[in-house]
C-alpha cells in the first residue's frame, strides 16, 4: 500500500527542484512561441524560408519541417489577425452539441474506415509461450439503410513465431528467448495489412461525384516510424516497409489516409525553429527537449482551427523511405477545448491534390461524433480491445486446447500468488 504521509514528506523535499523545472520550462516555451508567431516578419515566402533551412542530405542536420504550399497562404493572412502564429481558423461556432452534430452530417454518403489492434504478450511464467493479436475494424458507409461493419481479425502466435529474430550468438544464455517486440510488430503489420485490404475493397465501390474521394481511412499511429530507428533488423525494416505500404496504397488508390495522434510529442516544428534561430547573429532559443510542437499552439486555437500543413523533414527514419522521404505532410488540429491540438499526418498527395480541407472536415465530423476523438477509431478500438477477463478466458481455452493434444500447461506459483494479491 502507499504510505501517504511519507509520500507528502518526500514530495516536500523536492519542492525547489519542481519549481525550478517549471520556471525554466515556461521561459523556453514562451521563447519558442514567440519565434513561431514572428515567422511572418522574417520570411516573405516559403521559397525564402526554404533557402535558410538545411538540405535533406546525409551528414547535414535535419530541417525538422519544411513549408508546404499552405505556408504562403498563411503569410497573406498573418498580419490581419491579432494572433500572428501560423493558423487557419475553422470559422464556425456551435451554440451546443446538437448544432455541432447537425454540421457533422457532412459525412453523409462518405465511407469512413478505421483499424485498431490489441495484443496479449507471452506469459513468461507459463510452460508454453503463446501470444494473441486481435485487430478490429469499423467500416461506416454513412448511408441510411446501409449497415456498418464491425469485425475482428485474430492471430495466435506459436512458440517458434515468438522467437527473437535479432538475437545473436552473444545473447545471454539464460535470457528469455521469446520477444515482446515480435508480438508488437506482428500486431502492427496486421493492422496495416487490414487497412490496406479495406482500401482496396472499398475503393471500387465508391460513388461518383463529391468534393473528396471516398472512403476516408483512419490510422491510429504515426506514418513516420521514428520509434523503430534504433531497433535491430529485421524489426526496423519491417516497420519501414509497413509505412511505405500505407503511403503507396493511399497514393495509388487515391484514398485519403489520416494518421491521428491524439497526444503527440513530435518536435518537427521545434527543430525547424531551432535551425532558423541558429542562422541569426544572436540566437535566442536554447536547445531543449522539453518543448514539443503541440505545446506551441496550446491555448491559441479554437475548436476546429488547424495549423498550415508542413512537410516532415526529420533526419532519422525518413532517410530510409526512399522516394517517399518527403511524402508525409502534417498539421495540428484543435479537437478539444482544453488540451493541446492533435497531430494529423497524411500522404503529401492529399495536399498537392487540393483536397486537404474537405478531408479535414470529415475528421472534424468524426471528432464531433466521438465527443473529442474520432468516432471511427474509437469504435475500432472498442471492437479490438482485450480485457483482463478476456485474458483469463483465452488461457482457459488455450489450456483446454493443449490438453486435448496431450500437452500439459503449467505456470509458476509466484504468478498465482501475485494474482491473488493484486
Amino acid at each position: 500500500m502507499l504510505h501517504k504521509g511519507k509520500l507528502q514528506a518526500a514530495l516536500n523535499r523536492k519542492h525547489d527542484q519542481f519549481s525550478r523545472h517549471d520556471g525554466s520550462y515556461r521561459e523556453q516555451l514562451q521563447a519558442h512561441q514567440q519565434a513561431l508567431e514572428t515567422l511572418y516578419q522574417h520570411y516573405s515566402s516559403s521559397a525564402e524560408l526554404e533557402c535558410v533551412l538545411p538540405l535533406d542530405t546525409d551528414g547535414m542536420p535535419s530541417a525538422g519541417a519544411r513549408p508546404s504550399i499552405e505556408f504562403d497562404r498563411w503569410l497573406v493572412d498573418a498580419t490581419r489577425s491579432t494572433y500572428h502564429g501560423p493558423v487557419f481558423r475553422f470559422g464556425r461556432e456551435f451554440a451546443n452539441h446538437e448544432q455541432a452534430r447537425q454540421w457533422a452530417e457532412c459525412v453523409e454518403g462518405l465511407t469512413t474506415i478505421a483499424v485498431d489492434g490489441s495484443q496479449l504478450l507471452p506469459w513468461r511464467d507459463a510452460s508454453v509461450p503463446v501470444a494473441l493479436i486481435q485487430v478490429g475494424f469499423f467500416v461506416n458507409p454513412h448511408v441510411r439503410g446501409c449497415p456498418y461493419t464491425k469485425d475482428v481479425r485474430i492471430e495466435v502466435l506459436a512458440p517458434d513465431e515468438l522467437m527473437d529474430e535479432s538475437r545473436g550468438e552473444g545473447s545471454e544464455p539464460d535470457s528469455y528467448p521469446y520477444s515482446d517486440m515480435q508480438v508488437t510488430l506482428r500486431r502492427h503489420l496486421l493492422e496495416v495489412e487490414t487497412l490496406c485490404g479495406l482500401m482496396e475493397q472499398w475503393t471500387g465501390l465508391r460513388g461518383a461525384g463529391g468534393p473528396i474521394y471516398n472512403p476516408v481511412v483512419f490510422f491510429d499511429g504515426s506514418l513516420i516510424v521514428s520509434f523503430a530507428a534504433h531497433m535491430p533488423n529485421p524489426y526496423r525494416q519491417r516497420y519501414i516497409d509497413a509505412a511505405l505500404l500505407l503511403l503507396s496504397t493511399s497514393e495509388r488508390l487515391r484514398v485519403p489516409l489520416i494518421s491521428y495522434i491524439d497526444t503527440s510529442y513530435a518536435r518537427d516544428i521545434v527543430t525547424m525553429l531551432g535551425r532558423l534561430d541558429s542562422q541569426r547573429d544572436q540566437p535566442l532559443l536554447c536547445e531543449t527537449k522539453r518543448i514539443h510542437d503541440a505545446l506551441l499552439w496550446k491555448g491559441r486555437l479554437q475548436w476546429g482551427d488547424r495549423t498550415p500543413a508542413m512537410i516532415c523533414a526529420r533526419g532519422d527514419i525518413l532517410e530510409s523511405y526512399g522516394g517517399y522521404r518527403d511524402a508525409v505532410a502534417f498539421c495540428y488540429l484543435q479537437t478539444s477545448a482544453k488540451h493541446a491540438p492533435a497531430r494529423l499526418e497524411f500522404p503529401r498527395w492529399i495536399l498537392d491534390g487540393n483536397i486537404l480541407e474537405p478531408v479535414l472536415d470529415i475528421v472534424r465530423a468524426e471528432v464531433i461524433a466521438g465527443n473529442g476523438y474520432p468516432y471511427a477509431i474509437e469504435t475500432a478500438d472498442a471492437v479490438s480491445v482485450i480485457t483482463l477477463q478476456d485474458r483469463e478466458e483465452f488461457y482457459t481455452h488455450f489450456q483446454a486446447f493443449l490438453e486435448k493434444q496431450g500437452v500439459s500447461f503449467t505456470f509458476s506459483t509466484k504468478s498465482v500468488s501475485k494474482g491473488r494479491r493484486r
